[in-house]
This record gives structure tokens, sequence and C-alpha cells, in this order.
């Protein structure tokens, strides 16, 4: 097994040979390297990368001092279902919360620190997404000491030290964007607002150690040492290990590559996880005129294949003593044009997911909940299940309109469907109680409401400074 396991990760690092980063990261890098190496091209400076999906699109920071380059961001919106949860409750998204309500999803403020070789970084989080990133995380109930409350504020925490070797050696320890599933954490980075599942159920962010290394201004290959996949403990014994190569030839070509190899299920070390994420970015179309109302039109292709043996899960293929298939595996594709003079956006694109065994699934909340809580220990008296050979298909796709007056507001609307093969996303009843109250007592005949389907409509205001 460890043989088979070692030959995947080599495979596809070699076939693939790309990553992808978020641009803050990404900055903070170019921030260390320009300080600190003279002679070397600064990493990923030789282009205007502002058009990726999941990257910064700001041309240059505002709060920017020689020691500090501060940040700040938020993210408003308003979100409507066809299926009006009586309850407000969105089932199955990490970038919303409430239905039909005003909600401030993310409050974020901090920024990076540099001096000579010296790098950190802090970002907090608040705001709904400070609940629903990781409400799946288990590891916090592992032990004294509470995670969830101690971390759950920080988004971003980490601190390290540049070495001057190659075009920049960064080696950084603390709380880290994860970068698998092509989009950014932060909605102001990407061409959509609710991301495809195969984005939405893979991780956000990592605790651990990092080193990013430079190769050339064009190829960055970064290995990861953490605690686990979006955890904040560890589930087991043995640590989570990764990594990302990030590779842009050419201004208007990205590729890249994520993998991870851990043991994420509690009292199940046996069960071992594998995970690779791949995907490409492509401009093909920038005009030369500037009278153009067409400015830029690109795609993005991301596939993702993982999956989990042992301890009662055999993988790709079920088997009568090691037990049922237990695997991911998903795709989205999305098309973006920029026109008006960079000043309107327009995203079409949508994904599919197969995630026998559901490992990697969102859980509905409230009665629908498998996860018991920290306090009581209960879960929801009908719990969506995650069972060893429990099926889980999916799709969505969407259409996104940007209004962009500058590099640091977006005003957007979208509209996106998604469907799942088993009922999932909220319905009128909601998931909660009978009036939608979780101070409401719960009858026994109190069944959560959950449907196959839904349409929404979200509209948003990003800031970004």
């Amino acid at each position: 097994m460890k043989k088979l396991l070692l030959s995947l990760v080599l495979g596809i690092t070699l076939t693939t040979a790309y990553s992808q980063d978020h641009a803050t990261a990404l900055k903070k890098d170019s921030v260390m390297v320009k300080d600190t190496v003279k002679t070397k091209a600064e990493p990923f400076a030789f282009g205007d990368f502002t058009w990726l999906n999941g990257n910064d699109r700001r041309h240059k920071a505002l709060l920017d001092t020689k020691y500090f380059t501060g940040r700040f961001l938020l993210d408003f919106n308003y979100t409507a279902s066809n299926n009006n949860p009586i309850d407000h409750t969105v089932v199955g998204s990490t970038a919303l919360a409430r239905d039909h309500e005003f909600e401030i999803s993310t409050v974020a403020f901090g920024g990076d620190f540099h001096y000579d070789n010296v790098r950190a970084s802090v970002l907090t989080q608040f705001g709904t997404r400070a609940t629903v990133v990781p409400r799946n995380d288990l590891s916090v109930t592992r032990g004294q000491f509470d995670l969830g409350t101690a971390y759950r504020y920080l988004s971003e925490a980490n601190a390290g030290y540049h070495f001057n070797v190659l075009n920049g050696i960064n080696v950084d320890a603390g709380i880290f964007m994860s970068y698998v599933g092509l989009f950014s954490y932060y909605n102001a980075e990407n061409w959509a607002y609710q991301p495809s599942f195969t984005s939405d159920n893979t991780p956000w962010f990592f605790n651990g150690i990092r080193v990013q290394i430079f190769v050339s201004d064009k190829l960055k290959i970064e290995p990861w040492l953490i605690n686990g996949w979006q955890s904040y403990g560890m589930f087991n014994s043995q640590p989570g290990i990764g990594g990302q190569i990030l590779w842009r030839p050419v201004e208007w070509f990205q590729a890249l590559t994520n993998t991870y190899y851990g043991a994420d299920t509690q009292d199940k070390p046996g069960r071992k996880r594998f995970h690779s994420d791949n995907s490409i970015e492509v401009r093909y179309f920038k005009s030369q005129d500037k009278g153009s109302f067409v400015n830029s039109a690109a795609f993005s292709i991301t596939g993702d294949i993982g999956f989990e043996k042992g301890d009662g899960v055999n993988g790709f293929h079920s088997d009568p003593v090691k037990g049922p298939a237990q695997y991911f595996a998903s795709g989205m594709i999305y098309h973006r044009m920029v026109m008006a003079k960079g000043h309107l956006g327009w995203t079409v694109g949508g994904g599919v997911i197969n995630n026998p065994g559901r490992y990697l699934v969102l859980y509905p909340t409230g009665d629908a909940n498998p996860i018991p809580a920290i306090n009581t220990g209960a879960v929801g008296s009908h719990p969506f299940t995650a069972n060893p050979g429990d099926q889980f298909h999916g799709y969505d796709y969407s259409t996104t309109i940007d209004l962009m007056p500058n590099d640091y507001l977006t005003f957007r609307l979208e509209v996106v469907h998604r469907h799942a093969s088993v009922p999932y996303f909220a319905g009128h009843g909601g998931v909660t109680s009978p009036d939608g109250y979780n101070t409401t007592p719960v009858p026994t005949d109190f069944i959560p409401d959950l449907v196959p389907s839904e349409t929404r409509f979200i509209g948003a205001l990003l800031v970004r400074f």
C-alpha cells in the first residue's frame, strides 16, 4: 500500500508538475523576495495574474508600508432559496449561512509583517464563516482546552523566515490557507460566490508547517506537514503530509497540483486518506484595442480524485471483507469574461461530485446534524448518515455578474442551482424545529425537511483593501 501511494504521489508530481497559490500568500512571497534577493527575478512578477480565479485582482495594495502590508476584507450578502426554509438555514455551503436575511459573512483585518528576512501574517475572521467553516472539525473534541474557540476567529496566523536560496525559500508555521480546490477562501478573489462541490467540500485551511521553495520566477514547490484535513487538532498519531506545485510559464497560463495523505477518522488510525487536486487556467483572449468592449476571456478546469482505505472501507472498489468503496471524484469548469474596461465581469460554470461514504460531504445542521454537540454530545434525532457505502452524487451550475468600480470593490449578483442524489438541501420545513427556532422543543414526530435540489439567488458586496 505504501509503495502504491508513493507511486501515485510521484506520478502526479512528475506528470502534473504544477500548482496554484492564493494571491495573499504570493504577495507576501513577492514582498520578501523583493526586499532580500536583489540578484534574482521576483517570483511571478513577470506578468499580470490578476485575471486568475482564486487570485487577488488588485494591482496595488493600498495599505502598504516598508514593514507592514495591511489587509481588510468585508463580505456582505443576501441570499434567497426557492425552497424558502422557515428556519432561514442554508444547508451544504461554506460561503452562506442564513436564508432571506442580510448577512455579514466575513470581516477580516490584519496584514503581513516583513523585516529583513523575518515574515509574519495575521488575519482575523469574524462573521458567519467563523462558525460555518470549522463546524465539521471533530478534532476539537479530543482532549482538553477548546481549540474551536481558540482558533475560530483567525483565518491566517503564521510566521517564518526567508532564506536567500534559489529564487527564495520561505519556512512558515501556523494556520495558513490550504489552496485545495482552486477557489480562494476570500470571495473577492473568486469568479463566483457559491463554490462548486469540488471547492466547497475540500479544505480552506491547514494548521502546521509549510516550506515555499521558489525554484525559479515561474515555479514554486511547497511541501506541508500539518495536523490534518482542515482540522485544528490531530485525529490520530499520524500528522498529515502534502504539498503544492505552482507553475506559471507565461502570463496567460497557470497549472497546479495539490496532494494530501493522512489519517483523518476518529478512532480509526488504520483508515488512510489520499487526495489529488489538479487545475489549469487559461486566458485565451486579451484585447489589444483599448476601445474594445470585451477586454479578456479565460477559463478554468479542475479535477479532484481521492480515496480512503482501511478500517472498514476499501478505496475505489467494494470488497466483501475489506469493506465498501469510499472515494471522492469531482470536477468543475468555469468561464469568465471581463468587459467595459475591467468594470464588468460575467462568469458561467459548474461541476459534479461523486463521494461514496460521504466522508467529504458537508453535513446538514439542526435536527439533521450527525455531529455530536461539543457540550452535550447529542446529535440530531434524524441525522444525515455518512456510513461506509452511503452514496452521494451531485451537480451544480451558476451564472454570475460582477460590477467592479475599481480594484477594491465588487457588487455581485449570482443565480446557482444545486442538485444531489439524496435529500440534502433545506426544504421549506427547515432542519431546526416546527417553527424554525432552536429554542422550540423538537417533538418526536418532527422530521427535518431535506430536499434533493435548490435554486438560489445571491447578492453580495465585496470589499478588499
